[in-house]
């Protein structure tokens, strides 16, 4: 299989996500520039990656204006066939404004920049990421002004029904609690999926926690998730 990671411009984590996927993942990474047109290379078994950053400098509203970028077009179509698709940061933000992912995240709560490591836990295991990260709890760093996850009551409840609520923000000890809770996102949501579970959107980036360079490995049984055969 191969991974596609898309480059807007002000995108900051692609190569990181990058190295993340080809170096320590030993996969085949291809570089898809935002005006390009074309993902016919790429299978249900590939991966599409929408990485961290600034997009378009995040004026107007984070990923409010790459969710029009030409490609975003191609990745639409390519997730309403079935195709897997992983937005991390700025590119949860980007899947939520194309409407491939339900809610919207807003400024965080203290209305500062959050930079540091927190922790995660799966929410349930009928995801491919779920499966792959069981009951472990991982410590991934986030970065990010706008990570608060917000839905309204009725989409929130159809996204506690169909159980498309990927990670939860925790402590170390996987206990879920507003403490742990970086950013003031509603229910500690730290990640979610579509409906079709084949479309992902977190915002801690498991790019950054990938390089035993880095003494953190966490990050691995996240993106492991997405090298496995349907």
């Amino acid at each position: 299989m191969k991974f596609g990671v898309i480059v807007f411009p002000g995108s900051n984590c692609d190569r990181d996500m990058m190295h993340a996927l080809r170096d320590d993942l030993q996969q085949d990474v291809v570089m898809l520039w935002h005006k390009d047109h074309d993902l016919s290379m790429f299978g249900q078994d590939d991966c599409i990656v929408l990485p961290g950053g600034f997009s378009y400098g995040d004026y107007l509203r984070c990923g409010a204006l790459a969710r029009f970028s030409p490609m975003m077009e191609q990745v639409i179509e390519f997730a309403n066939n079935g195709g897997k698709v992983f937005g991390v940061c700025n590119g949860f933000q980007i899947l939520c404004e194309a409407g491939l992912l339900p809610g919207v995240l807003l400024q965080n709560e203290n209305q500062q920049f959050v930079c540091k490591n927190v922790f995660v836990k799966s929410a349930n295991t009928n995801n491919i990421i779920g499966r792959n990260v069981g009951d472990k709890v991982l410590k991934i760093p986030v970065a990010h002004g706008e990570g608060r996850y917000y839905a309204d009551a009725e989409t929130l409840e159809q996204l506690n029904k169909n159980q498309q609520v990927v990670f939860r923000y925790c402590d170390e000890r996987g206990e879920v609690h507003i403490n742990s809770n970086p950013n003031g996102a509603i229910n500690n949501i730290a990640g979610i999926c579509n409906a079709g579970r084949n479309v992902f959107g977190m915002m801690p980036h498991p790019e950054r926690a990938s390089s035993s360079v880095l003494s953190n490995i966490d990050g691995q049984h996240i993106l492991q998730a997405f090298t496995y055969m349907n």
